[in-house]
């Protein structure tokens, strides 16, 4: 079985990030970048069904910047065996990510794609559900466990009332959530030998996809700073502020 993962490189979770000054989108320069924490536990649920005999091979793929290369070496470290990079220096919406990632399922036919629930950077949660609806395929999204039965998948995923299970045939899309399992770190020897794995660079246009502008990004503020909070001498003042300031009782 081959399972299709598309990672997105991102700032790192771990990094504050800041706007810009002219407020047109967010300031990368000099930050780490690093796989969308999403996408890295999608590799490694792949990575554990090859473990365990289902699946034959991982193939990852990035759309971005020709440095989005190294989260490509990053998740072949993990134990994906190979890389697709559309390289485009183009911002693009999810549905476009969607129809680019369709083009390149109908070239790889993969039985399973697997992707980040949403990414940490745009948290649009729309380009897993917009690709099983161009590709005609069944999705289980938000998934905290996935097992295969044979030609059938079947998907436990977390929603508001606790967790539903779903099972649905292959070939199917899945969007992981953050319970289905946490990420290994790549191993230095690992690592060396990613460098040496395929990594194909295509382009938008040679996938045979025409893009349209879908939306446009109009501004991009930080968010309001928090207010310094007080000290209170006694309960009672603390009732009070809460009762006749906050007018929160």
């Amino acid at each position: 079985m081959k399972v299709l993962v598309p990672v997105k490189r991102v700032v790192d979770a771990n990094v504050k990030v800041r706007v810009n000054a002219d407020n047109t989108n967010v300031d990368t320069a000099n930050l780490k970048m690093a796989i969308n924490p999403f996408c890295e536990i999608a590799v490694e649920e792949a990575v554990r069904l090859k473990e365990a005999g289902i699946a034959t091979e991982i193939v990852v793929a990035s759309i971005g910047p020709k440095a989005s290369q190294e989260q490509l070496r990053t998740a072949m470290a993990l134990g994906a065996d190979r890389g697709i990079h559309v390289e485009t220096e183009e911002e693009l919406a999810p549905l476009s990510i969607a129809k680019i990632l369709n083009a390149i399922q109908a070239n790889e036919q993969a039985q399973l794609i697997m992707l980040g629930k949403q990414s940490i950077d745009g948290d649009n949660n729309q380009t897993g559900q917009m690709l099983a609806a161009l590709a005609g395929l069944p999705q289980a999204t938000f998934a905290s466990e996935v097992k295969v039965e044979g030609e059938q998948l079947v998907v436990t995923r977390e929603i508001d009332g606790g967790l539903q299970t779903l099972k649905m045939p292959l070939p199917a899309i899945v969007t992981t959530d953050l319970r289905l399992n946490e990420p290994r770190y790549a191993k230095l020897p690992n690592i060396m030998k990613a460098k040496r794995k395929p990594l194909d660079t295509v382009t938008v246009d040679s996938l045979g996809v025409t893009l349209k502008q879908h939306q446009k990004v109009l501004k991009v503020t930080p968010p309001a700073e928090r207010q310094a909070g007080i000290m209170v001498a006694s309960v009672e003042e603390l009732v009070e502020k809460l009762k006749n300031e906050a007018k929160v009782i």
